[in-house]
């Protein structure tokens, strides 16, 4: 098996080169757009540590439920605030970390924001410097929100230059004729186990096969 076989199915190596150029030049744009904030003299980041995952979902993976607007936007921005209001709430730092990123775990998910930096953005809040410590609930705004607003921006703008969707439209309703709907929310409930594809994606990737199967059956 090749070293460097990529783990995603569907991947591809143009598509791997196209989102590292593309991540390469969104989080470098992104400095460059909240450059002109006050944050230096506040003494906060010009841009958060957690955009880099950001980045890694919305340009690797863009048609994943996790990197879609919503989630990177609201989920890195609420889940600072949930790390902030731990920091104040829970006086042991080790328990407020402990704390913040659960906790934001479970907001994301009632939120349906869920995306994985949102908790390194929700123990940036914990234990990050003094100026973030001193800037409470702003730090959430000022550069959480704007570095997660300008990432979106500039990704809708990158994926359609290089002709790929963003923000992804979820596959059109398609019947897979051996399978019932029900059958494959039974095998999901069954597995215990949570995927990261849409629903309709994964009913399209099903009829797709199922015509694929029916051609080679055919020839």
């Amino acid at each position: 098996m090749p070293i460097f076989k990529p783990l995603l199915a569907g991947a591809n190596l143009r598509d791997r080169l196209v989102a590292c150029l593309c991540a390469a030049i969104g989080i470098a744009l992104t400095i460059v757009v909240c450059a002109g904030l006050p944050l230096a003299r506040a003494d906060l980041p010009i841009i958060v540590a957690p955009l880099g995952a950001s980045a890694v979902l919305v340009f690797a993976v863009p048609s994943s439920p996790l990197a879609q607007p919503w989630p990177v936007v609201g989920g890195n921005t609420i889940s600072t605030l949930v790390g902030v209001a731990a920091f104040h709430l829970v006086p042991q730092p080790t328990l407020a970390a402990g704390v913040a990123v659960g906790a934001a775990i479970l907001v994301m998910s009632l939120l349906r924001c869920l995306h994985p930096p949102g908790g390194a953005a929700a123990l940036t809040a914990v234990i990050g410097s003094q100026g973030i410590h001193d800037a409470g609930y702003a730090f959430a705004f000022a550069p959480v929100a704007i570095n997660s607003i300008a990432l979106v921006a500039l990704a809708m703008f990158l994926h359609r230059a290089t002709a790929h969707s963003y923000p992804h439209e979820p596959a059109p309703a398609v019947t897979v004729r051996w399978l019932d709907p029900a059958d494959v929310d039974a095998a999901l409930e069954e597995m215990h186990e949570s995927f990261d594809i849409a629903r309709e994606d994964l009913d399209a990737l099903l009829a797709r096969a199922e015509r694929h199967a029916e051609a080679r059956r055919g020839r």
